[in-house]
């Protein structure tokens, strides 16, 4: 390879670099006290949710039921789980061990790029 054929590379390297930093925003969902905090988040396409379990005992998961079951790992306390939304729509979660801890997410373009209940 000659050094022409480097230089003629580095703008398109750069351009998939400046892509792959351009990625969405993380809205972070903290599970405390038998509740998910904020119980409503809003989200552009592209954007992810990170779940962090802050209880001192207790794991819970993430179950999006309406999905075909779609459920994160049990989160013990002091981990996360992340997901990214590419569809707009609404998107009602639980935990898969405490049913009656509820909240959701939804995706559309029409709302500001994050904004939290």
């Amino acid at each position: 390879m000659t050094g022409t054929s480097r230089c003629r590379r580095a703008p398109a390297l750069l351009a998939l670099v400046s892509l792959c930093a351009m990625g969405g925003q993380v809205t972070e969902v903290v599970i405390e006290n038998y509740t998910y905090l904020p119980r409503e988040v809003h989200v552009h396409t592209g954007d992810s949710v990170r779940w962090e379990n802050r209880e001192k005992h207790t794991s819970h998961s993430i179950l999006f039921a309406a999905e075909g079951g779609l459920e994160s790992e049990r989160l013990f306390p002091g981990e996360t789980w992340q997901r990214t939304f590419e569809k707009a729509g609404t998107y009602p979660y639980s935990c898969g061990p405490h049913p009656e801890i509820v909240a959701f997410c939804k995706k559309s373009g029409d709302y500001p790029r994050v904004t939290e209940d």
